[in-house]
C-alpha cells in the first residue's frame, strides 16, 4: 500500500469527521433557538437563553470538528496536496447523510444528482491524479514562496478578500436597514461573500499545513528543522489562517443558510487552492 493511499484514507476520515462536527454545531444552534422560541411562546419573558456552548451537542461537534482537522493535517505528510484538497469534496457526499439524519433536512433530487457527479469525479481524481508527495528543503520552499506568480496570486487574493468583505458589510447594513424591502439578490450574495472571505483565507491554511508537514518529515529523517525561522513562520501563518477559517465556519453555523455557507466555503477553498 502506497503512502498516498494512507494519506487519502486519513483525509477522507478527517473530512467526514469535520462535516459531522459541523452538522452537530448547527444542531446545537437549532436546539438553542427552539428552546428560546418555546419559552417565548409560553409567555416566559424573563427567560435568558444559555450560550450555545452549554449544549452537549455543540460541544461534541467541536470535538469531531477538531479531530477531523487534526487528521487532515496528518494526511498531508503522506499524499500530494493537490490530491487531498480535491478529495475533500467527499464532504459533500457525507453532508447529505448528516443533513438528513442529524438535521432532518429534505434532500432534493438536484442535490442527489450533483453528489453522483462528485463521486464519479473523485473516482477519476484518485485514478489519474498526482500521487507523489516530494519533500522540499526550507531553501526550496522559500524559493517557491518568492516566485513572482505566487506573489501575484497573494496580491489578487488580498483584493478578492477585501472586495467581498466590503460586499458583506454593505449587505448587512442594507438588510438591517430595510429587512422587508431588500431584494433577493442581496440575501443570496450575503452568504456567498461570507464564504468567499472564509474560503480564500482558509485555503492558505492548507498550503501552510503542507509546508509544516514537509518540515516534520525532514525532522523525522534526522534533518532537524526546528531551528529554522521558516518553520516558525509557517506555524504562525497556519495558526492564523486556520483559526480564521474555523471561527468563520463556526459562526456560519448560526446563520439561516448554513448548508450554503458550508458548501461554498469548501468550493472556495478548492478554487483558491
Amino acid at each position: 500500500m502506497g503512502d498516498w493511499v494512507i494519506g487519502a484514507l486519513i483525509n477522507i476520515v478527517g473530512s467526514v469527521a469535520i462535516n459531522f462536527g459541523t452538522n452537530l454545531l448547527k444542531l446545537g444552534h437549532d436546539q438553542r433557538e427552539k428552546l428560546s422560541t418555546t419559552n417565548n411562546n409560553q409567555g416566559n419573558d424573563k427567560f435568558v437563553p444559555k450560550s450555545v456552548m452549554h449544549f452537549q451537542t455543540w460541544r461534541i461537534g467541536i470535538l469531531f470538528f477538531a479531530a477531523g482537522n487534526c487528521l487532515n493535517f496528518m494526511s498531508f505528510a503522506y499524499a500530494a496536496q493537490s490530491l487531498l484538497a480535491a478529495l475533500g469534496s467527499i464532504q459533500f457526499v457525507s453532508n447529505i447523510a448528516f443533513a438528513y439524519f442529524v438535521l432532518n433536512k429534505t434532500i432534493s433530487v438536484k442535490v442527489m444528482v450533483a453528489t453522483t457527479f462528485i463521486v464519479f469525479g473523485n473516482i477519476f481524481l484518485v485514478s489519474f491524479g498526482n500521487h507523489q508527495s516530494p519533500v522540499y528543503t526550507p531553501e526550496q520552499l522559500v524559493a517557491k514562496y518568492s516566485n513572482l506568480v505566487f506573489v501575484l496570486y497573494c496580491m489578487s487574493l488580498v483584493f478578492v478578500v477585501a472586495f467581498n468583505q466590503y460586499l458583506y458589510r454593505s449587505g448587512e447594513t442594507i438588510i438591517s436597514d430595510s429587512a422587508k424591502h431588500t431584494g433577493s439578490h442581496w440575501r443570496t450574495l450575503l452568504p456567498f461573500s461570507y464564504a468567499i472571505v472564509s474560503g480564500a483565507i482558509g485555503s492558505c491554511s492548507v498550503l501552510f499545513a503542507k509546508s509544516l508537514s514537509n518540515m516534520l518529515r525532514l525532522t523525522m529523517s534526522s534533518r532537524y528543522q526546528f531551528h529554522s525561522w521558516f518553520t516558525y513562520s509557517m506555524l504562525l501563518l497556519f495558526l492564523f489562517t486556520a483559526g480564521f477559517w474555523v471561527i468563520k465556519l463556526i459562526a456560519g453555523t448560526n446563520l439561516k443558510r448554513c448548508s450554503l455557507d458550508f458548501c461554498s466555503c469548501h468550493c472556495d477553498n478548492n478554487f483558491f487552492f
